[in-house]
């Protein structure tokens, strides 16, 4: 396949590209030069874009202005790029005859549905509750592409879950219930790229939690005691390294469709930030540092 892939020099468009480019031809756009970048320039520039889609069979649609340009960036800015960049790109791949688009999108949209001093159990179900600029402007372009998607154009919207390095310890807890490894981010959309039902599908893309619905009452209150119960393993790794437990967990995200749908599971638990932390990798920091600024 030859494979349009929008933001290509960023974190998530590089982990793609490796995962693709085994096997396809993939055309990378990004504003800034990076080896994994074929087409340097602004996706929304449509002289670029027919150049891009020409014989293209699919597009990966990530770039975009995130978390960290929220109070950098005007709000007209996230709009122009966030959702009209978003609609020229849809509308240019119908008129050169691109059938499926994949758009990535972000389990920060529900923001506001996290309720203080409760555990929120979040799936694709669950009404989104955006808070900031970013979040609302993934939101409507989501909402354009479900109005556009149809025999001509198969539309796939994949929810990530947090992805970015944070601290060792975070990262390990969250990846029980609110995080994704980056490579596994990146399988979802390569199986996005393939897979038949709805004209118009949206996943969450997160790991596999071990809690259960059951468990959020308690984990609003006392998650330290849950995961001992629901995942031993990852509490044995916190105590050999005197790391304290999260006393408390807010949400959980939980697909119901990604597996079903595209058939894809994810790989790496928090075993592999254990793993990655022995080994220095850059994906993780150290523990028990300041956490990232990036939010959701």
């Amino acid at each position: 396949m030859r494979i349009v892939l929008t933001g290509s020099s960023g974190r998530l468009g590089r982990a793609i590209f490796n995962i693709l480019a085994v096997h396809h031809s993939v055309v990378g756009i990004d504003r800034s030069p990076f080896s994994t970048t074929r087409l340097v320039g602004d996706f929304t520039d449509p002289a670029l874009l027919r150049k891009a889609l020409k014989d293209s069979d699919a597009i990966i649609h990530c770039a975009a202005l995130h978390a960290p340009h929220v109070g950098t960036v005007s709000d007209d800015e996230f709009r122009r790029v966030n959702v009209e960049g978003t609609r020229l790109l849809a509308e240019a791949a119908l008129s050169a005859g691109v059938s499926r688009l994949i758009f990535t999108s972000t389990t920060a949209l529900y923001s506001h549905a996290v309720v203080p001093d409760r555990c929120i159990w979040i799936d694709e179900d669950t009404v989104p509750q955006p808070k900031s600029i970013y979040h609302r402007t993934k939101l409507e372009a989501e909402r354009l592409l479900e109005d556009m998607a149809g025999s001509d154009l198969q539309l796939r919207v994949l929810r990530m879950s947090r992805s970015f390095p944070e601290p060792a310890n975070v990262m390990a807890a969250y990846r029980l219930h609110r995080g994704i490894d980056i490579r596994d981010v990146a399988d979802a959309h390569a199986a996005a790229l393939i897979n038949g039902g709805d004209h118009f599908q949206r996943h969450i893309i997160s790991a596999g939690t071990l809690f259960k619905p059951e468990d959020c009452e308690s984990l609003a209150i006392d998650a330290a005691s849950v995961i001992r119960l629901r995942a031993p393993g990852l509490a044995a790794k916190f105590a050999q390294r005197n790391w304290p437990l999260p006393q408390r967990i807010d949400r959980i995200y939980a697909s119901k469709s990604a597996g079903s749908s595209l058939g894809w599971h994810f790989r790496f638990g928090y075993d592999e930030i254990f793993a990655q932390l022995d080994r220095t990798s850059l994906e993780v920091l150290p523990p028990l540092s300041r956490s990232n600024s990036q939010s959701e």
